[in-house]
């Protein structure tokens, strides 16, 4: 069985405030730690049958670099989805739903 393990080091200011994030995994071909301006955890917690999250994002991280980053998110979300249960009809509805998130965020989808 091979086991990997991947790093986060976040630097906070005074205030607890993040100022840096790298992350880094023994599984990747570049050995260094990547900084990153935000990110957001998920794990299901099948005990209490629930999310457990952390979402942080460093205080310089621009709104419409968190704004595309949301965007992002949620569309691969859809990826995840579709891979994990099946469900086309929901996620072209997530899909449908994306576009219109870009477009009241006025962001140029890809």
């Amino acid at each position: 069985m091979k086991t990997a393990e991947i790093k986060l080091t976040v630097t906070l200011d005074d205030n607890n405030v993040p100022e840096h994030i790298l992350w880094e995994s023994t599984d990747s071909t570049n050995k260094e730690a990547l900084p990153v301006k935000s990110m957001m955890l998920a794990l299901w917690d099948q005990s209490y049958k629930n999310t457990l999250r952390i979402d942080l994002w460093t205080k310089d991280m621009p709104v419409d670099e968190m704004k595309r980053f949301f965007y992002e998110t949620l569309q691969t979300m859809g990826d995840s989805f579709l891979r994990a249960t099946g469900e086309k009809n929901i996620v072209e509805d997530l899909r449908d739903y994306c576009a219109h998130f870009a477009d009241k965020m006025e962001i140029t989808q890809k």
